[in-house]
């Protein structure tokens, strides 16, 4: 793996819009995911961001945001519900290989947030295990309907900040690295349509407003 210093987490954060902005505009550069990269990369791994997103099979981290091997540390859930293997694999991520940016990563229509508001409103209910991702969800459904928020894409927001904040009230070792200015936590959502990823929430980058 190269030596260089690892980036900031304002730099990091740029990375990855700037990955964004190749994918949605359609110039996407590909990099690192030649054989050499592969060589480099097999030793060890210093990733620059941890990416905890939706398991939708739409959002692909390596491909939004067009990066390549070694360079996201990739932690996928339906609805982005955070468990201790979630947080556990994130505290890996900062603690151990020092990334540098942690995203948590939703998106329009999500099918979770979908499904809890619809067992709030119609009694509309699951089984199983999806159950348990539902319920999960459903808290911050009732945060967005108590702040009078009633747009899908609001109540998404809310999602995200609320895992955001999860992450951060949960795990002290992710809270001790922001506070630390070692790692910054971000909410991003991604639109569908257009590939845009939009920021709904940063704790830890300072100079914040430039984003």
């Amino acid at each position: 793996m190269s030596t260089s210093p690892s980036p900031t987490p304002s730099e990091a954060f740029e990375l990855l819009l700037a990955g964004n902005r190749r994918f949605t505009a359609g110039s996407s550069e590909h990099p690192n995911q030649d054989a050499a990269r592969r060589t480099e990369t097999a030793p060890a791994q210093r990733p620059f961001a941890v990416l905890f997103g939706c398991s939708d099979s739409r959002l692909a981290a390596e491909i939004i945001f067009d990066r390549g091997l070694g360079d996201l540390f990739v932690v996928r859930t339906a609805g982005h519900v955070a468990g201790p293997e979630v947080l556990g694999s994130i505290e890996y991520a900062v603690s151990v290989l020092d990334c540098p940016l942690v995203v948590v990563l939703g998106h329009d229509t999500c099918g979770a947030v979908g499904a809890a508001r619809a067992a709030l409103t119609d009694g509309v209910g699951a089984t199983g295990y999806v159950r348990d991702v539902i319920e999960r969800v459903t808290t911050s459904v009732l945060a967005a309907r108590a702040a009078g928020l009633t747009d899908e894409n609001d109540i998404i927001a809310e999602h995200i900040r609320h895992t955001v904040d999860l992450l951060l009230d949960r795990s002290r070792v992710i809270a001790d690295q922001v506070t630390a200015g070692r790692t910054a936590v971000v909410g991003l959502s991604y639109r569908l349509a257009d590939g845009s990823a939009r920021v709904v929430t940063t704790h830890g980058l300072p100079g914040e407003a430039a984003f």
